[in-house]
């Protein structure tokens, strides 16, 4: 009894030393770690998240959607670096002195959406800001197709797919490298009407297999379809779900990609201009009828592409100036401690 009630008191103490002592070492590390040095190893004048001013619109950005991003505070002749989990942001500076970027939200997250800022010269300065997110609902939608398309793939089949989804992941990895193309906003390939939203659920033939992530335009076999913007025709094939696609790079991370075509119109390694003709309306593939399946990325990101079309038109209100600082080191203690 008596052992008992010394260990438990022992512990007690542990714990009430680690709470007096956590805040003395989260400022040791801090000042180690975050403080931007130079070349000779003195600690620089200045921290990143005083110099770095960051805001955004809209206010409380869509999972699943596409938001910008500004920052003022940027010294001369530095470039602002930030990052969305393992997705690289790229900024370009505007008339009015702010740098801006597009960044995507998960379709998975809630709640709020983690943004890292680096000053160029000193990547262990970095801040962390939290933005609020706005809730999604998205509605379920039922399906029926061919029997083939809905059943579980054999080994064969299930090899295909994944090297078919493979490449087209590797073309949304490539598009980080290549510089932006486009200097106008992107617009629909489509002017039809839409007959399936983003985001929805897919029941297929009674079962739930998916979310339809993407737009689909309604069109008779043959219609045309256009590039959203300039950019590079990176993949032309014939996948098992997408039928015959076109994926093209735009640049800073940005692809869109055209499904179910009846015909391709270009090739691999064109240059395409906004509202050039790349393919033309089909039935190939998963699908109930002739229609074109848009997809948009950023990186590996699949978004909304009318958010696409939204992000990169005319500013319409100011950003929501940022409200939530943390260094990276309190974001990983509020988790610690």
């Amino acid at each position: 009894m008596g052992f008992a009630s010394s260990a438990f008191r022992f512990s007690g103490l542990i714990v009430t030393l680690v709470r007096l002592l956590a805040p003395c070492v989260l400022a040791f590390l801090s000042a180690a770690l975050l403080t931007p040095r130079t070349a000779a190893g003195q600690a620089a004048s200045t921290a990143c998240a005083a110099r770095l001013q960051p805001s955004w619109s809209p206010d409380a950005p869509v999972p699943g959607t596409l938001f910008t991003i500004r920052v003022r505070g940027v010294e001369p002749g530095a470039t602002p670096q930030g990052r969305i989990g393992s997705e690289p942001l790229h900024f370009s500076p505007d008339s009015s002195g702010e740098w801006r970027a597009l960044a995507p939200v998960p379709i998975a997250e809630s709640r709020s959406l983690a943004v890292i800022l680096t000053c160029a010269g000193a990547p262990v300065d970095s801040a962390l800001h939290d933005i609020p997110l706005a809730s999604a609902t998205y509605p379920l939608e039922r399906l029926t197709v061919a029997p083939r398309f809905s059943g579980k793939p054999d080994t064969a089949l299930a090899a295909r797919q994944r090297r078919e989804a493979q490449r087209a992941a590797a073309v949304s990895a490539r598009a980080h490298e290549t510089p932006r193309l486009w200097t106008t906003p992107f617009s629909a390939p489509r002017t039809s009407r839409i007959t399936s939203t983003f985001g929805s659920g897919r029941q297929f033939n009674g079962t739930v297999t998916s979310r339809h992530m993407g737009t689909d335009y309604a069109g008779a076999v043959g219609a045309p379809i256009r590039a959203a913007n300039r950019g590079v025709v990176r993949l032309v094939d014939r996948f098992f779900l997408g039928g015959n696609v076109v994926y093209i790079d735009h640049g800073e991370g940005l692809v869109t990609a055209y499904l179910h075509l009846s015909k391709h119109r270009v090739a691999e390694g064109d240059t395409v201009q906004r509202g050039q003709v790349v393919g033309e309306v089909g039935a190939t593939g998963r699908v109930t009828g002739p229609h074109l399946h848009w997809i948009a990325r950023y990186g590996a990101v699949t978004v909304d592409p009318q958010s696409l079309l939204r992000a990169t038109s005319a500013p319409t209100a100011a950003p929501t100036p940022a409200t939530s600082t943390r260094s990276f080191l309190e974001a990983t203690a509020a988790y610690m401690w």
